[in-house]
C-alpha cells in the first residue's frame, strides 16, 4: 500500500538537521564558508567580514539615513558604494503587487504552502530549533484573524514564487538571491541581526520601522554567531536594557520608517532590527557578490594579489 504525502512536506525545503558530534559541525561549517566565498568571488568569509567592518569606520556618522529619489542600476551602485544605507522613496510603487490589495492572498494564494514562525521566535530567532510550524496561506491568514498569540505569528524569509512575476526588481547586483518574502500583521519582528551581504529590501504593503547601526558597532552590540554570514544581537534597541549590556549606549542607531512602495538599501554587515506596524508585505534580495563598498579593496577579492 503507498503512502500520499503530505504537499506541504513535497513543496518547503527540509528543515534543517543538526550534526550529532563537534567534529561534524566543525567539517560542515568549514565546508558552508568555503563554498560561500567561493560563491561572492573574495578570498574567504572572516576576510571579507574584517574588511566590511574596517571600511565602515571611516564612514560619517550619520543620525538619519539619507533619502533619495527612484533610481536606475548605474545610480544605485553608485550610492551603494559610499557604503552607507538609504531610502529610496517609491521606487517599488509601480509593481504590480503593490497595486493589488492584501485580499489577493486569500483569493489566489490559499494552497501555496508556508512555514510560519510561531510561539517566541524572537528568542530563538538564531537558533537551529526555531519555532515555526508548516502550513497553508490559508491556515496562516485564519491564525492571525484569530490573534491568539501574544507574538503575532509571522511568515519570514521565504520564497513565494508565485508572487515573483508581480514584482519588478532593478539590476542592482552582479549576482544576486531569489526574493524572500515577510508577510505579518502588526507587532511581527525580526530582531537585532547583521547580514554579511548587501541587502535590497522593497516595503510593498503597509509600513515598517527599521533601526540600524554600523558594521564596527558590532563591538557594542554583543554579537553571536548563527552561520558567517549572520550574526544575531540579542539588544533589543526598541527596549534597550543598558544594565545587561551596557556598551550598547555607544552604538549609533538609526531609526527609518519603510513605507509601501519604498525601497530601502542595507549594506553587507549593517546591523537592523524589523518591526511591523501594520500588516505588511515585504520583500528583500541578497547580492551574492563582493559587497559594493568592496569593489576596490583587491585584498578581499579572490584571484586577486
Amino acid at each position: 500500500m503507498s503512502i500520499e504525502k503530505n504537499p506541504l512536506q513535497q513543496r518547503l525545503p527540509p528543515r534543517i538537521a543538526t550534526p550529532s558530534t563537534p567534529e561534524q559541525l566543525l567539517a560542515e561549517k568549514q565546508a558552508r564558508e568555503q563554498k560561500d566565498a567561493q560563491v561572492r568571488g573574495v578570498t574567504s568569509i572572516d576576510a571579507m567580514r574584517n574588511a566590511i567592518k574596517q571600511a565602515s569606520r571611516s564612514l560619517p556618522l550619520i543620525t538619519e539615513v539619507p533619502r533619495v529619489g527612484r533610481s536606475d542600476a548605474a545610480g544605485f551602485r553608485a550610492l551603494a558604494a559610499q557604503g552607507l544605507p538609504f531610502l529610496m522613496k517609491g521606487q517599488a510603487l509601480r509593481w504590480p503587487l503593490c497595486n493589488l490589495p492584501p485580499s489577493i492572498l486569500r483569493e489566489r494564494y490559499s494552497h501555496v504552502p508556508v512555514r510560519a514562525r510561531v510561539g517566541d521566535y524572537i528568542n530563538t530567532a538564531f537558533a537551529a530549533d526555531r519555532a515555526m510550524q508548516d502550513m497553508s496561506m490559508r491556515e496562516y491568514l485564519d491564525l492571525v484573524e484569530r490573534g491568539t498569540h501574544a507574538l503575532p505569528p509571522y511568515l519570514g524569509n521565504l520564497e513565494l514564487r508565485e508572487l515573483n512575476s508581480l514584482c519588478h526588481w532593478p539590476a542592482a547586483f552582479d549576482k544576486i538571491g531569489p526574493p524572500r518574502y515577510w508577510l505579518g500583521p502588526a507587532g511581527t519582528v525580526t530582531p537585532l541581526h547583521c547580514d554579511y551581504d548587501d541587502n535590497l529590501f522593497a516595503q510593498i504593503w503597509g509600513s515598517k520601522r527599521i533601526f540600524l547601526a554600523p558594521p564596527h558597532h558590532d563591538e557594542f552590540l554583543y554579537p553571536r554567531e548563527a552561520n558567517a554570514i549572520l550574526f544575531g544581537s540579542p539588544f533589543d534597541p526598541e527596549a534597550p536594557d543598558y544594565e545587561r549590556y551596557p556598551l550598547a549606549r555607544q552604538a549609533a542607531l538609526i531609526e527609518v520608517l519603510v513605507e509601501a512602495g519604498d525601497m530601502l538599501y542595507v549594506p553587507a554587515g549593517w546591523y537592523h532590527q524589523v518591526r511591523a506596524l501594520t500588516f505588511s508585505l515585504s520583500s528583500n534580495r541578497w547580492a551574492r557578490a563582493v559587497p559594493l563598498a568592496l569593489l576596490d579593496d583587491a585584498a578581499v577579492r579572490a584571484g586577486v594579489d
